[in-house]
Formats: C-alpha cells, sequence, structure tokens
C-alpha cells in the first residue's frame, strides 16, 4: 500500500526538448533553430558550437543575444487495467530560454564569453497525475472489497493532485582561441554549471466511494472502519464470554442444536450466536452445525483478536493516505573544461571539432515540507553530466552553404543510479545526433534556411518512468531566415518542430497481469536573435 503515496516530485530533468543528450541543450541559438547543423559555424554562435571557428571571423568586437519559446507536450498512455483514467497529460513551458555571446577577436587571438541554458530550463506542469500515482489508488476497492461483508462496498476512488517543477542548469562559458596558421585554430575554455530544480506540488483528498458517497480515504480507514471493527469485535469477545458457563459445566463437546434441544439455551440465543459466527467469523451454516461449544469459544476468540487485527492495519493505511506537500529546491553546480579545434583546409570548406569533458555535479536538497519522505532535508544526489564529441563540416558554393554536424553523447560513462521502480537506469548505447542543414544567400541582405535532425537516445526500457522518460527517436525539422537590418547589425528567426517516436515500458504484474505504458512527446517553438558588431 506504501506505493500509493510516490509523489510525481521525485526527480525532474526538464531535458531533450529538441536536441541534445540527456542532460544537454543543444538548442543555443536562433541560428541552430533555422538551421539545425551549426559544429562548424564561424559567425558569433561558434562560441558555443565551434568556439575555434572564431578565429576566421573579422577583427572586432561582438555581442549576441537570444531568446526562444518552447512548447512541449508529454502524454502517457497506461494499459493498467484499474485506472479510470488510462491517459495522463502534461504541459512543458519554456516561454523565455535565454542565451548571448560576446566576442573579441584581434588578428590570431580571440576572446568569448557565453551564457544560456546548458541543461532543463523548463518549468512542467501535471494537474492531473501520472499513472504510477493512480496505480496504487485504484487497487483500494478491490483492496477494500472484503467490507461489503460489514455493508460498507468501495467501489471508486478520487484525489487531487498538482505538481510543478522547474528546472534550470545554466552555462557560463569563458575561453580563448588561437590561430596556429592558415588552417588550424584552438581553443581552451570552461563553462561553469550552476543548477537549480525548484519543486511544488500537493497530493489531497484521497476519497474512496463507499455505497455511492465519496468519503475522505484516511478518515474512512483511520477512524470509521476501526471503530465498526472495534466493536464488532467486543460483540464477539461477549458472544465467547457467553458460552463459558455451558463449558464449565461440561457442555464443550456439544453443539448448539444439542444443547438448545436440551433447553440449555433458547432458539432465540442459538440463532444470535449462529448469526454471529456468520457475521463476525465468516463461518457458512454447516460449518456452523458441526462445531461444538468449546470450537465457537475458539473461533469468537480469534474472530474478535483478527478483528482487532484488521482494524489496526487500516489505521496504518490510513495514515499513508493523509494529505502530502512537496516545497523542495536542489541546488549544486559543475565545471565543463572545453576543447576545440577548426580546420580550413580550403576557401569553401571548414570543419569543426569540439570535446566538452564530463561535468561533475552534485545536488543537495533543501526542503521546506515534504510529506513524501523522498525529498530529505540536505540529502546529497549525484548528477553527472556526460562528456560530448562534436563534429561539423560547412561546404560553400556561391551563395548556399551546405552544412553537416554530428554530436556524441557519453552516456555510458556516468552511473544513472536507480528509477522510481527500483530499477537500475540501464544504458543501450550512447546518445548520438545527426543533422543537415543549407542556408541560401536570397540578396545581399537575406538569406533564408531550413534543417533537419535527428536524435537516438540509447535508453533501455527498464530506465524509463513515467516520471523520467526518454523517446528513443526525436526528428526536429526547423527554418528561417536572417536579415541585415544595417552594415553590422543583424537578425535571425527561425521555427521548429519536433516529433518523438512514442517509447514503450512494459510491466509484468502477477496480481493484475502484464501491461504496458506509452510515452509521447511533441515539442514546437520559435527563436529570435540579433547580433552586432562594434
Amino acid at each position: 500500500m506504501k506505493k500509493i503515496i510516490i509523489f510525481a516530485g521525485i526527480i525532474w530533468y526538464f531535458n531533450q526538448t529538441f536536441a541534445g543528450g540527456l542532460l544537454t541543450n543543444g538548442n543555443q541559438s536562433a541560428q541552430y533553430i533555422r538551421m539545425l547543423s551549426r559544429n562548424a559555424s564561424t559567425s558569433v554562435d561558434a562560441v558555443y558550437y565551434n568556439p575555434a571557428g572564431l578565429m576566421l571571423m573579422d577583427n572586432g568586437f561582438y555581442i549576441s543575444v537570444h531568446n526562444q519559446s518552447i512548447f512541449q507536450t508529454k502524454s502517457i498512455e497506461s494499459g493498467f487495467p484499474l485506472l479510470s483514467n488510462n491517459k495522463f497529460e502534461g504541459m512543458l513551458t519554456i516561454p523565455i530560454f535565454p542565451t548571448a555571446f560576446a566576442v573579441y577577436k584581434k588578428d590570431k587571438f580571440a576572446l568569448s564569453l557565453g551564457f544560456g541554458p546548458n541543461g532543463g530550463g523548463a518549468s512542467g506542469e501535471f494537474k492531473n497525475g501520472l499513472p504510477s500515482f493512480y496505480k496504487g489508488i485504484s487497487t483500494l476497492p478491490g483492496k477494500l472489497s472484503g467490507l461489503s461483508k460489514i455493508g460498507m462496498n468501495v467501489d471508486g476512488y478520487s484525489s487531487d493532485f498538482y505538481f510543478k517543477g522547474k528546472s534550470f542548469n545554466w552555462g557560463i562559458q569563458g575561453g580563448a582561441s588561437v590561430k596556429i596558421n592558415k588552417i588550424f585554430s584552438v581553443y581552451g575554455g570552461l563553462r561553469y554549471v550552476p543548477t537549480m530544480g525548484i519543486y511544488r506540488g500537493h497530493l489531497s483528498n484521497i476519497s474512496v466511494r463507499v455505497n455511492g458517497e465519496f468519503k475522505n480515504a484516511a478518515a474512512f480507514l483511520g477512524t470509521e472502519v476501526p471503530a465498526v471493527l472495534h466493536g464488532m469485535s467486543a460483540q464477539a469477545k461477549g458472544a465467547a464470554a457467553s458460552v463459558q458457563p455451558l463449558i464449565s459445566l461440561g457442555g464443550g463437546g456439544y453443539t448448539l442444536a444439542q444443547v438448545q434441544g436440551a433447553n440449555y439455551i433458547s432458539m432465540e440465543q442459538r440463532t444470535a450466536l449462529e448469526q454471529g459466527l456468520i457475521k463476525l467469523a465468516g463461518k457458512t451454516q454447516s460449518e456452523i452445525d458441526r462445531m461444538n461449544l468449546s470450537t465457537i469459544q475458539a473461533t469468537f476468540n480469534g474472530g474478535a483478536a483478527a478483528l482487532n487485527g484488521q482494524a489496526d492495519v487500516l489505521t496504518t493505511t490510513a495514515a499513508e493516505l493523509l494529505d502530502k506537500k512537496v516545497d523542495a529546491t536542489q541546488t549544486g553546480a559543475g565545471v565543463t573544461p572545453i576543447v576545440g579545434l577548426d580546420i580550413k583546409p580550403t576557401e569553401n570548406l571548414n570543419i569543426g571539432i569540439k570535446y566538452e569533458f564530463m561535468t561533475k555535479m552534485t545536488l543537495t536538497n533543501k526542503t521546506k515540507d515534504d510529506g513524501t519522505g523522498l525529498f530529505e532535508d540536505g540529502k546529497k544526489t549525484g548528477r553527472n553530466i556526460p562528456a560530448i564529441i562534436s563534429i561539423g563540416v560547412d561546404y560553400k558554393i556561391s551563395k548556399l552553404t551546405l552544412s553537416g554536424s554530428f554530436n556524441h553523447y557519453n552516456d555510458k560513462g556516468v552511473d544513472w543510479g536507480m528509477n522510481t521502480y527500483n530499477e537500475p537506469r540501464v544504458i543501450d548505447h550512447n546518445s548520438w545526433e545527426v543533422a543537415v542543414g543549407t542556408q541560401y544567400q536570397l540578396t545581399s541582405i537575406l538569406a533564408v534556411s531550413c534543417g533537419y535532425l535527428r536524435t537516438s537516445m540509447g535508453v533501455y526500457p527498464q530506465f524509463q518512468t513515467d516520471f523520467i522518460y526518454y523517446n528513443s527517436v526525436i526528428n526536429s525539422f526547423g527554418g528561417g531566415f536572417e536579415i541585415k537590418l544595417a552594415p553590422n547589425f543583424s537578425l535571425d528567426a527561425g521555427a521548429i518542430v519536433a516529433t518523438a517516436k512514442d517509447a514503450k515500458k512494459p510491466f509484468v504484474d502477477r496480481i493484475y497481469g502484464n501491461y504496458s505504458e506509452t510515452y509521447s512527446k511533441h515539442t514546437v517553438g520559435c527563436a529570435l536573435g540579433l547580433n552586432y558588431k562594434f
């Protein structure tokens, strides 16, 4: 029964919006949104995507600011047979997803700064709960079916559930680029990643429908039913005591029919004892007819003890169904060393390579209210970010630029711990991405672009839960334009749609049968960026 209290705020990553690994956002600029392939960039957003490529920019000081608005629908469909509603939906909303870059480039040397949500950045909201929560509650009517023997028919359930969480992994990056010769440039830098997760929610008014009327489950199971059971226990003890005089006179071996036939008890007394054995001890009439007085007394005493035990179990269960709140914050920080290499073998061809080392990070809970026991105040949890290698190629043909990018995330190099079902989160293969994009210069001031990105997440089904899941394949399509508003001032605008292949998790349940859950995501977004050279 304790599984009933599992709360959706257990751990929430809010990642995998458009692009990136399990804990990394790859969408860091408006140019990216409109093209999806930037790993060989030589524009200002190269600060993030190809920092060694900054050496191919003209001398000067550059600044670039961007914002994205992202909206994601998360849908879960559960095959658990007892759920009254098997579809659950949550919304991740990111109206403001800011990034900014600054570059000072002078001859063979450049300094750069970057800022943006390296991971997370979303506000997620589930108003109607999740399957793992309702699975526990939905079993209440079946587990309480025995109460029908005392006139309490339990055949439904309800609750008030709300959870909202926010997660931010900010990335503050700084580094230096150096031109080795006409072909090679290198970069070295660090990214500081402060992290915060905020979780707020409640689980209240868990109710069961009893004889057509909804009653608060904690009060019903903790007070009302135990009072009835204790009263029945007292009746059983009284019935056991009522036959003691006959047993003391040597009548312990006789049946009720025999002692009533000998006029030691009346027909009314016999009927009352028989009805008590049926109601209080669950005996049938044929069983009662074969029982002697000693067995009847022992049955009543055993029934009294059993009724008191049932009352105690229900009181314990009721305590688990009391209203619960969560008000917790997780904070931590890590540092990512970054190195880069840019190779420009010809005038039209450019190759960018970047390696981000694993980011070691520990999160610490700061908890004001935790009725679930899942956010112990002061508890520390490891959450390292996998290492990433990025490779990009750009090739220019007159007014047309063709671009290709590849990202590889070393997910197997990180311990992902256990999921909420106490299963180890196992990685099948490291996540990867491949993207192609193109840009065409329509006029001297206007360029249009589009791109396609395929993301592959290598998680096993047992990695997944309805709290945290990743779709194995995501197809993203982006497009947009760049317009020069002045010789040193330009604007980028783009839009993107990401469709994910449904993920499935099988469940093996010996009681309720095997079933599965289907996890879906659909994401749309738009972006705007401004770039200025001083």
